[in-house]
């Protein structure tokens, strides 16, 4: 399973950081697919939580990294 990392910080303290991971429900996933519609859920989030303000992002393989 593939999940996208993300570095998001609080628009008010920038300095006030956290990684987000967002797990997709396919298990047939490939990096090139999470590139291309990881954006899309990461917007998702974002408008979800408006105070946020996605950093960087990247894909992986779920459970590769290290959950904060």
């Amino acid at each position: 399973m593939i999940e996208v990392v993300a570095l998001v910080c609080f628009i008010n303290a920038p300095e006030r950081c956290k990684d987000v991971h967002l797990s997709f429900a396919a298990q047939s996933v490939t990096p090139h697919q999470c590139m291309m519609y990881g954006q899309m859920e990461l917007a998702k989030w974002t408008r979800g939580h408006p105070k946020w303000q996605v950093r960087k992002w990247k894909c992986g393989r779920a459970g590769l990294f290290a959950k904060a």
